[in-house]
């Protein structure tokens, strides 16, 4: 078994592909025709977005619409960078919300985390030594 993608459930699958290649410089791999499921390359795993239409569709019961949620899921994604700073900072100027400042973890990671328009938590961190 292995990780082979992440999907978030957003209002607008275009929007959170264009923030998250101006936000973090990430690239478009696939947008669907129809404009409900598109994907970001990210390396090993992919990122995904699909409309909350599908997510209905999916899910009988619904389904949590992190937009809409005031605080953030209890769920998060993490990019890794060699400058947390200079990333956070381009986050914030695209539209993220600031959750927390780049920090410098006690292990000596720098970590912060900025919430995407379509709710999505990221963590921004230089790679864990060792």
């Amino acid at each position: 078994m292995k990780l082979g993608y992440t999907i978030l459930y957003v209002p607008d699958v275009a929007a959170s592909l264009d923030f998250c290649e101006r936000a973090f410089g990430l690239r478009r791999r696939f947008l669907h025709e129809s404009g409900t499921y598109g994907e970001l390359d990210t390396g090993g795993t992919t990122l995904a977005f699909a409309d909350h239409a599908l997510g209905e569709a999916n899910f009988t019961g619904g389904h949590v619409a992190a937009h809409s949620s005031p605080r953030p899921l209890g769920f998060e994604i993490g990019l890794v960078t060699d400058d947390v700073a200079a990333a956070h900072q381009a986050a914030l100027q695209a539209g993220a919300t600031e959750m927390a400042a780049p920090k410098t973890k006690p292990w000596g990671q720098t970590v912060s985390y900025v919430r995407c328009p379509d709710g999505l938590l990221v963590e921004l961190c230089t790679q864990v030594a060792g």
